[in-house]
């Protein structure tokens, strides 16, 4: 039923009533030894009880409306940046102002409902005048206030700022979501001063070992014309680089470029740092920390073979291209002086061969933990390549014949390029063993062999593993034809044939990580204002991660204080969350115990101090004006703050809203309507009787 009648209800309502008078007429017309007075008692009873039933039955649902109001919302964010604290203006007294936000928000609290934040690296409810945030993000706090207060009566959101924000990006991008107002209270100084600092260090965060790299520095001062400083870097604390740089302009930008040379392995640790100047506002910017991380990432190649071929000049060629690779050539009875330890990839090729079966050197080989490629051809001794390896073996003698390259689709275990792949099929056909290879065990196949124009599934080139250890097979030998076919195409660099053995190499000497139980962080460096977290993971002997076993840490500090921490489990690893820590180099030794095994993993990270809230000295009120232009709002300085309190009370816009709540009930849930139905048919009952009616 409506709230409000209708001609429809109007209707129903006369239909029921219509009813209940027909019902009862019919019920006492034939009653005449009643009094009238009874029998228009009776009558009336029956109708009213007639009608509450049809009235129950037409309409078994009403609708009510009710109207609730909300008082405007006013937010009150108060920056509570470092900057903020550090860098005001001659003549401002913090107190004052202090007491002067306070009763502000006293008084637009007997109005409105008023609520409080504290915003810079986090959000807080409440005032919080400390300035200790390392970062200030009002970008964040205005989505925040979006999120939760969508769909309120914000009426206007007052925050108190410098207008320097350097996380989260431009806050005009939130304010549309808003749809409040937006006053500012401009604080900080917006009068320059003399001030030096590193403004930002682009550098490679990845090096290798002996590699030069460079560190490009950006040097800014300001009002320091005509004054000098001296840039210097440290790595782990020693100075390894000091250069003077002039400043000749009042607003003065210069870019620094420094060579480095990476010579530890690790991570490194260097520093920029800034000679003072007399009066400088602030030296705290003068230093910037940066992380690079040193690895050798070079992998000494060997290839073995009893003599001189086209092919090996090829292979060289190819593999010395990546500067990551050492290669070396060693023939015959050089072999045996080698030590495969100093080699993570040894190309063995037509070895055994029948000039030379190379079997002491294939001896030591076996003993080795270095990856092995076979590259089999006419001058392989097949019988003894059947005996040093039980992967593979081939039959056939000395049958030779041609086979051509087809890329195997399925083939996942590095990337080759379209363009990769119609060269390859492309290039001169092998000399190879006439017989198919037979494989023992699961085999990656790269390349299929095509013999004339069908393709087999010969395979050509492919990689197993060997106790661990992975190996490699190419079948055939005439490489220096791949590279000359390409040459031919018109590509001087041989660019896919120096690619594809390239990634085969690189694949081959990658070493897997068997290690059983690992400890690493997320990252190598962290922000002081960061959590950090670690994770581990436990593998049992069948290399089948658990997490039963209690994992304990104990982190040191630069100073040698230690800490300990517990490993919380996930669903099958673990993982710490060793919260926020001061800046600092960090070591950590991670132990647990599986079965009668002692498993400990060590590592190294650092924390950055972070200097954001000094890189700019300058408040930037013109941002602050901006938002409250284009929101509707306006902006003061913290003297005038309190006029802020008229300014929100006579704007029309901000007023309190009343919400309409409409519902539906059923009539069934109202329990009077069922007792008036009883009683007006009791009492007509009680009549009857009384009278001998019943």
């Amino acid at each position: 039923m409506s709230d409000s009648l209708t001609i429809y209800s109007l209707l129903t309502l006369f239909g029921c009533l219509v009813a209940g008078i027909l019902f009862a007429w019919l019920l006492y017309n034939g009653t005449r030894h009643l009094s009238r007075k009874l029998r228009y008692l009776l009558a009336v009873l029956r109708t009213l009880a007639v009608t509450a039933i049809g009235f129950l039955l037409f309409f078994p649902l009403i609708r009510s409306v009710s109207y609730t109001p909300e008082k405007p919302i006013i937010i009150i964010g108060q920056d509570n940046s470092l900057s903020v604290g550090n860098i005001v203006p001659a003549g401002f007294n913090k107190a004052k102002y202090e007491q002067d936000i306070k009763l502000l928000a006293d008084k637009l609290s007997e109005q409105y409902e008023v609520k409080l934040y504290s915003f810079a690296d986090s959000i807080k409810n409440g005032f919080d005048f400390s300035n200790k945030g390392r970062l200030s993000n009002a970008a964040g706090f205005i989505s925040k206030l979006n999120d939760e207060y969508l769909n309120r009566n914000v009426g206007a959101v007052i925050i108190a700022s410098d207008g320097i924000f350097n996380r989260g990006g431009s806050p005009l991008y939130e304010l549309d979501k808003l749809k409040a107002p937006i006053y500012t209270i401009a604080l900080g100084d917006t009068v320059p001063k003399k001030d030096l600092q590193v403004a930002g260090v682009n550098h490679n965060s990845l090096v290798y070992l002996n590699n030069e790299f460079t560190a490009d520095v950006q040097v800014q001062a300001f009002e320091a014309k005509g004054e000098e400083t001296v840039l210097s870097v440290l790595e782990n604390g020693k100075k390894i680089h000091e250069e003077r740089v002039p400043i000749n302009s009042a607003a003065f930008v210069k870019n620094v470029t420094v060579k480095l040379k990476a010579a530890k392995l690790g991570l490194q640790k260097y520093t920029v740092q800034l000679s003072p100047l007399s009066r400088e506002a602030s030296e705290k910017n003068n230093t910037q920390h940066f992380f690079v991380e040193v690895i050798d990432a070079r992998q000494k190649i060997l290839i073995a073979a009893a003599g001189p071929h086209p092919d090996i000049a090829a292979l060289k060629q190819a593999i010395a291209q990546n500067k990551n690779f050492e290669v070396k050539v060693v023939l015959a009875e050089e072999l045996n002086g080698v030590n495969i330890a100093d080699y993570g990839l040894v190309i063995l090729y037509q070895l055994p061969s029948v000039m030379y079966d190379a079997t002491a050197f294939m001896n030591k080989l076996r003993l080795g933990n270095a990856a092995v490629w076979y590259v089999v051809g006419a001058q392989s001794n097949l019988a003894a390549f059947n005996q040093v390896q039980q992967q593979v073996n081939l039959s056939g003698g000395n049958t030779v014949q041609e086979s051509y390259s087809h890329v195997n689709s399925g083939f996942t275990a590095f990337e080759l390029d379209p363009v990769m792949v119609k060269h390859v099929e492309g290039f001169d056909p092998l000399t190879a063993p006439a017989n198919k290879p037979l494989v023992n065990g699961q085999a990656t196949v790269a390349l299929q062999q095509r013999i004339g124009k069908i393709n087999t599934d010969y395979p050509q080139l492919f990689f197993m593993t060997d106790n661990g250890k992975k190996t490699g097979f190419l079948i055939g030998e005439g490489l220096w034809r791949w590279k000359l076919s390409e040459v031919a195409e018109g590509q001087q660099d041989a660019m896919a044939f120096n690619s594809l053995v390239s990634k085969t190499v690189q694949y081959l000497s990658v070493k897997d990580d068997k290690r059983k139980f690992k400890v690493f962080t997320s990252k190598n460096t962290f922000d002081e204002n960061e959590n950090i977290i670690l994770n581990a993971v436990l593998y049992n002997d069948s290399y089948v991660p658990v997490n039963k076993p209690d994992v304990e840490l104990v982190l040191k500090n630069d100073h040698g204080v230690a800490y300990k921490f517990l490993f919380s489990r996930t669903e099958v690893a673990y993982q710490l969350d060793a919260s926020s820590l001061p800046p600092g180099n960090y070591t950590y030794t991670a132990s647990t115990v599986l079965g009668d095994k002692k498993h400990t993993a060590q590592g190294i990270f650092y924390v950055n101090a972070m200097v954001a809230e000094y890189q700019q000295t300058v408040a930037n009120h013109q941002l602050l004006s901006t938002m409250s232009v284009q929101t509707g709002g306006k902006m003061y300085m913290p003297a005038d703050l309190l006029k802020l309190l008229n300014n929100i009370k006579t704007n029309e816009q901000i007023r309190t809203l009343s919400y309409e709540d409409r519902k539906y009930e059923e009539l069934i849930n109202f329990k009077w309507l069922f007792a008036l139905i009883i009683g007006l048919l009791g009492l007509e009952w009680f009549f009857r009787k009384r009278n001998g009616e019943i």
